[in-house]
């Protein structure tokens, strides 16, 4: 077991979509125009950044990769664009090249593809404006990670016939991504959804469907330098200690891995890393959601009390280090390591980013397996 390296217990522990409404990045870039009233130019101009976040981004290991789960967020003024002020649409249609700049964020997320599949051609358009390092984690589209049909507020009306194809899971998510994105592609994730009860009760059948979909998939590892395929579940039982070791086979025996969902409807990320560590060696696909503080159902909680998303709120120091000592392991020993953060995790995606950078630099030589 690798306990220095993840530093946590090695026991284990214990048709159509669904149609949320979508966040600020999930605006058309074909709609996206200033509100009345704000500057209206579509440039976007970055922070420059000082000498000491350089110096600090310096000293990362160029495996690491830290960044938001979107970009389009007017209160990242003064930390990651100028003052500006910008609106919610500017920032997502032209926000990308300027949060790129950023010498700390190294990588962000797509979650608009879960709402609606992107073309080759929108997800070109997100690697023309980032430089050749920059990496994308992508989510795959609703329509084959959910398996119920849902309604505008979410809830579920009927079975999801397309739940897990990995025909439309090819055509719809894999093969786009990999052409519009080229080498730029990090990790393109599958997040399964709550599953409704009936379908809980049979997690063998579906880790079988969910074997036969990765293995039909294409070659993401070996068509990019970086890339990997990860798969997030939002339900505790697939952690259970029946499940989560044949999940683990599954993820292993088809070249996937584990995306450690940090969100309050899942166990810490203590109790997520031994999915990980039988997994090794193997790259680190993270996704630091939601602080627990709020409840499993605290998500709205959480947007009201940060907006507009531009300092630290609750400081989740649990999280912080064990991010730290997990990254510092998997990228000291040659592989990958994506982390991207949401606003609704500490207040600030990017500040949380910049926490995370310093205690990677302030920490001894990267352990080892």
């Amino acid at each position: 077991m690798q306990n220095d390296l993840f530093g946590a217990p090695t026991t284990p522990p214990a048709g159509r979509h669904k149609q949320h409404a979508p966040t600020p990045d999930a605006v058309d870039d074909e709609l996206a125009v200033a509100q009345p009233g704000r500057r209206r130019s579509t440039e976007v101009l970055p922070l420059p950044p000082d000498d000491t976040t350089r110096a600090l981004a310096a000293r990362l290991h160029p495996r690491i990769r830290l960044g938001a789960s979107t970009w389009s967020y007017p209160g990242w003024a003064g930390t990651v664009w100028d003052e500006g002020p910008y609106s919610e649409a500017v920032l997502a249609k032209n926000g990308l090249a300027a949060y790129a700049q950023h010498p700390l964020l190294r990588c962000v997320g797509i979650d608009r593809s879960f709402y609606r599949p992107l073309t080759e051609g929108q997800y070109a358009r997100y690697a023309g404006q980032v430089p050749h390092e920059f990496r994308f984690v992508v989510k795959a589209p609703a329509l084959v990670t959910d398996a119920l049909v849902r309604g505008e507020q979410g809830q579920g009306r009927q079975p999801n016939t397309a739940f897990l194809d990995p025909v439309l899971a090819t055509q719809e998510f894999i093969t786009p991504a990999l052409a519009g994105l080229g080498d730029k592609v990090g990790a393109l994730v599958f997040q399964l959804s709550p599953l409704p009860f009936s379908q809980l009760q049979r997690l063998p059948l579906l880790l079988e469907r969910l074997r036969a979909l990765l293995r039909a998939l294409p070659d993401v590892r070996g068509a990019t330098p970086d890339g990997v395929v990860a798969v997030e579940v939002r339900d505790p039982e697939w952690l259970s200690p029946t499940i989560a070791p044949q999940l683990a086979a599954v993820l292993k025996e088809t070249g996937a891995t584990y995306c450690l969902g940090l969100h309050a409807k899942m166990p810490r990320l203590a109790e997520q890393l031994p999915i990980l560590r039988a997994l090794w060696p193997g790259p680190m696909v993270c996704r630091w959601n939601l602080n627990p503080l709020h409840g499993a159902y605290g998500y709205e909680d959480a947007q009201r009390s940060y907006e507009p998303y531009d300092r630290i709120h609750d400081v989740d120091e649990e999280t912080r280090a064990l991010i730290v000592r997990t990254v510092r392991g998997v990228t000291g020993a040659g592989q990958n390591a994506y982390v991207t953060i949401s606003n609704k995790a500490e207040g600030c995606a990017p500040l949380s980013a910049r926490a995370l950078a310093e205690g990677l630099a302030a920490g001894n030589a990267p352990s080892t397996p």
